[in-house]
């Protein structure tokens, strides 16, 4: 009898073993479809069956840094806002959504909420923004010109900020310049959106970045086509009472 009973003794062991193995590695148990009514958390981390993180859901306390290539770098700029970021298979960050909203003990507001979508391994092609402070509220979308990974990576971008520090007013002109005409540089094409003065307004660039048409309806209602030369300096001007 003293045998039987260590034998289901050690057969109850083992069985526990077992099931507490499989309950953590997750080892051929089938999908599991939980429902809940309500769920809170500080981090959700959506993954593929590989590990490979696809979305992450967080809190400003636990907002991740950046993902490229499956590598996580650290951001902890990005401590102030909570939200979502998007990663494409090879765990590259792809984008994502920020929000913050505060106002301090003198009443000033800092409120901001952004959605980006990136270029493949690169940074912003398209944003949808909004941004609140003590002096203005600016609402807009932006469409960037965002230069392949191959003529610039991330990390040249990090090292040009970098480059740039060591360099005096003047000499940082001239080197972003550079950078621009060479290509390297994300370049702002349209904006859609208000301005400081409560002024609707359409602007189209060219590949540097330069305001070349610009549409605008001011607060009061007024409304203008300017087209504008490299420089910057209106060439023509359409109003609803000008002639052609």
């Amino acid at each position: 009898m003293s045998q039987i009973r260590s034998f289901f003794a050690g057969a109850t062991t083992m069985a526990a073993a077992l099931a507490a193995i499989v309950t953590l590695t997750g080892a051929k148990s089938p999908l599991r479809h939980e429902s809940f009514d309500e769920i809170t958390v500080g981090r959700i981390n959506i993954v593929e069956p590989d590990g490979t993180r696809r979305i992450v859901i967080s809190n400003k306390a636990q907002f991740p840094g950046d993902f490229q290539q499956g590598k996580e770098g650290a951001r902890p700029d990005r401590r102030s806002f909570a939200g979502m970021l998007f990663i494409n298979e090879e765990g590259t960050e792809n984008g994502g959504l920020i929000q913050k909203g505060s106002i301090d003990a003198d009443g000033r507001i800092s409120s901001g909420l952004s959605l980006t979508f990136d270029r493949f391994r690169q940074d912003q092609a398209l944003q949808l923004m909004n941004n609140d402070s003590a002096t203005h509220q600016m609402t807009g979308i932006k469409i960037n010109d965002v230069p392949n990974f191959r003529v610039t990576s991330m990390s040249d971008i990090e090292r040009f900020g970098q480059e740039s520090g060591k360099l005096t007013e003047a000499e940082q002109r001239a080197y972003w310049k550079k950078l621009s005409d060479e290509g390297r540089l994300s370049e702002n094409r349209i904006w859609l959106g208000n301005t400081r003065d409560r002024d609707s307004s359409l602007q189209l660039k060219d590949a540097k970045g330069r305001t070349r048409m610009l549409l605008l309806v001011s607060a009061d209602g007024k409304a203008e086509i300017r087209m504008l030369d490299e420089q910057g300096k209106v060439s023509k001007s359409i109003t609803p009472g000008s002639k052609d």
